[in-house]
């Protein structure tokens, strides 16, 4: 996976630290404060004012200015975002969670991951409730790489839980997992490896995928408090589902890992 650009690091390094730390939250509140601080921030340097964080995202909306709004610069995003995610090997899941089976295991990182996804468009449709004039596509683009990392994160801790984790280095094996979630299958069963080489099928399957989930994210940017009821659901929904796909793959699945 090529290393990101700078200008790019700063999205792709908070966006990871977020999805980390709210998939690992413990408390509801604690999840929603960790993402309200990111969009804050987002639509607060967007918005050109302010120093310190609100300035490191003035520089961030510069950079994406200058490689064009769409889904080419999230694909950008996240392929960038997904070596800096925190990810439990199955040592330590198993540490964590008391020595459960791989299935209880999974079972609470789904459900955490859907409650994670759920806060994340909770918080967005609040701020968007809020009377400010906040800066849309700045918003969903910050809610979509946080819903990814967390989903992306999710696959591989189900990988690690199952015992089935991508081979190769940091870079390699968080390349498999982007592969993943654009499949929406485990990384065995992905045809014809997991290169992200501009104008491949799979770099463009990645921009559809990402062309929905952002979609999904605008749902939370609706009229008063509906956006963030609605947002809640779709993400809590998505991720769910996504989880228990993969689960479906890691269960039955009779090659090898990549």
């Amino acid at each position: 996976m090529a290393e990101p650009q700078t200008g790019s690091d700063e999205l792709a390094l908070r966006a990871a630290e977020v999805a980390t730390d709210v998939t690992e939250a413990e408390y509801e509140q604690e999840r929603q404060r960790k993402v309200a601080a990111f969009l804050r921030a987002a639509g607060s340097g967007a918005r050109g004012a302010g120093r310190g964080t609100r300035a490191a995202w003035r520089r961030v909306e510069a950079a994406r200015r200058r490689a064009g709004w769409g889904t080419g610069w999230l694909a950008a995003q996240v392929t960038a975002m997904a070596p800096r995610l925190r990810v439990r090997d199955q040592a330590a899941l198993r540490e964590q969670f008391g020595g459960q089976s791989a299935e209880e295991i999974a079972d609470a990182l789904i459900e955490g991951a859907a409650r994670a996804a759920g806060a994340a468009g909770g918080v967005a449709g609040m701020w968007a409730a809020l009377p400010v004039l906040t800066v849309y596509p700045v918003e969903i683009a910050a809610e979509t790489l946080v819903l990814v990392g967390i989903e992306i994160k999710l696959i591989a801790e189900l990988h690690e839980a199952y015992g089935r984790p991508a081979s190769g280095n940091v870079a390699e094996r968080m390349g498999a997992y982007v592969a993943s979630w654009t499949h929406r299958r485990g990384v065995f069963m992905i045809p014809g490896g997991v290169v992200l080489a501009a104008g491949s099928p799979l770099a463009r399957r990645l921009r559809r995928r990402l062309a929905a989930r952002a979609g999904r994210s605008a749902f939370s940017l609706g009229p008063l408090l509906t956006g963030a009821a609605v947002g809640a659901f779709l993400n809590s929904r998505e991720t769910r589902r996504l989880g228990r796909d993969i689960r479906r793959d890691l269960r039955h699945g009779a090659l090898p890992g990549l």
